[in-house]
């Protein structure tokens, strides 16, 4: 199974160093939802820009985040 990273950034990235080995990149982009869904229970308000950004084991980026995408 392929390793995807979840890193967090709101301008500068916090860099996932240990991934997580999932079965495609829909599950990856899944768990990117779930996270943002748990960091938005866990801190209601937050950076605006904060957003997961998920980046496959070749350093592509496969999909972005927004953690707050109603704020403005």
């Amino acid at each position: 199974m392929p390793n995807y990273y979840f890193d967090m950034k709101d301008g500068v990235p916090v860099r996932d160093r240990s991934g997580l080995e999932l079965v495609s990149d829909g599950a990856a982009i899944a768990h990117s939802k779930n996270l943002a869904d748990g960091v938005r229970r866990d801190k209601p308000k937050g950076h605006p820009d904060l957003q997961v950004v998920v980046i496959d084991e070749s350093g592509r980026e496969i999909h972005r985040e927004r953690i707050y995408p109603d704020a403005t």
